[in-house]
């Protein structure tokens, strides 16, 4: 069976297969993290969702008017990658781009699904290219389910970039919670904590230092969670200082992405909004994290107190030893 939708975009067709194929594009209504080598024979990786990761190949690729890829999950829905085919055709018209997307290869269950998620995700593509505001924060990525270590870095991920993509120039030398770091600072910082975490897994990671910060963070953090995803959470990893349980790593990655993503959010004055679900899992993580020990080596300051009608987000941060009127 297949999926067969076509939807119309108030943009030039350049525009719009950008937006089907550019990582930071992607991210604005489709993925949390983007892979992409976009050559016919090359690679892409998405996260659609926390814990869901579609891939495939490029088979076809005529830029401004066509692209195919196989298309398959790494785990769920009994598509593995590469499984079936999504095309989709663009074609300019007098107020923007036609657009005809057709998922082939699919059983009746995996196609009702991926209607479901096709409708969804093309429903944002839309608002992200007629309003203003954009599509937004996507709900689907809110709140992982299950959650563990990696969904829950993966969302945390989200909230992250959600927050980098609104920073501002004007606010690089903005104090952030995170004592004696400007936001420039702070920036610095979580890039050298994603390169090393991404070296010790083994990731190809490479520094666009010169990038914008959601597009610098998201090159740093996508090949991390990837090399994460595939290594899994058994073991021990040399972190160059130590070795570390890999349940710990994965604690420090969801504590620098969620923490800081609060960090950056109050030196830029924005409203942060975060699911409970992932403020009580991270909490859980920090608890197992930090220990009186780390927190003797600086890394941490003492905890701070949380009112007994703090939220989840509040409880962690004070964990962490910020204070929360910051």
């Amino acid at each position: 069976m297949s999926f067969d939708k076509t939807i119309h975009l108030p943009v030039d067709a350049d525009e719009a297969f950008a937006l089907i194929t550019d990582p930071e594009r992607l991210r604005r209504w489709q993925t949390v993290a983007a892979r992409v080598d976009l050559r016919v024979g090359g690679e892409y990786r998405w996260t659609v969702t926390p814990g869901h990761h579609a891939a495939g190949t490029f088979q076809e690729i005529e830029p401004g008017k066509r692209i195919v890829f196989t298309w398959g999950w790494e785990s769920g829905m009994d598509l593995a990658p590469g499984a079936s085919t999504v095309t989709i055709t663009l074609e300019p018209d007098a107020e923007g781009t036609s657009l005809r997307l057709v998922h082939d290869g699919l059983t009746t269950d995996q196609a009702a699904a991926h209607a479901e998620g096709w409708n969804h995700y093309l429903a944002r593509l839309i608002a992200e290219t007629s309003s203003g505001a954009g599509a937004g924060p996507d709900d689907w990525s809110a709140a992982p389910d299950p959650i563990d270590h990696l969904s829950s870095a993966d969302a945390s991920l989200a909230v992250l970039l959600g927050v980098l993509r609104k920073l501002t120039p004007a606010d690089r030398e903005n104090a952030t919670p995170c004592e004696a770091f400007t936001a420039h600072e702070l920036l610095e910082h979580l890039a050298g904590s994603l390169k090393q975490i991404g070296g010790a897994l083994g990731a190809d990671v490479t520094d666009a230092a010169d990038a914008a910060p959601e597009v610098r963070i998201a090159g740093l953090a996508q090949p991390a969670l990837e090399a994460f995803t595939r290594r899994g959470l058994e073991g021990t990893i040399d972190m160059g200082f130590a070795e570390l349980p890999a349940t710990m790593v994965a604690g420090i990655l969801n504590l620098e992405l969620l923490v800081h993503a609060w960090d950056f959010a109050k030196a830029a004055g924005q409203e942060l909004v975060v699911s409970d679900v992932v403020t009580d899992y991270v909490e859980g993580l920090a608890r197992a994290t930090i220990s009186d020990q780390v927190r003797a080596s600086g890394s941490f300051a003492a905890a701070s107190p949380a009112a007994e009608t703090a939220g989840g987000l509040e409880r962690l941060i004070a964990f962490t030893g910020r204070t929360i009127a910051a």
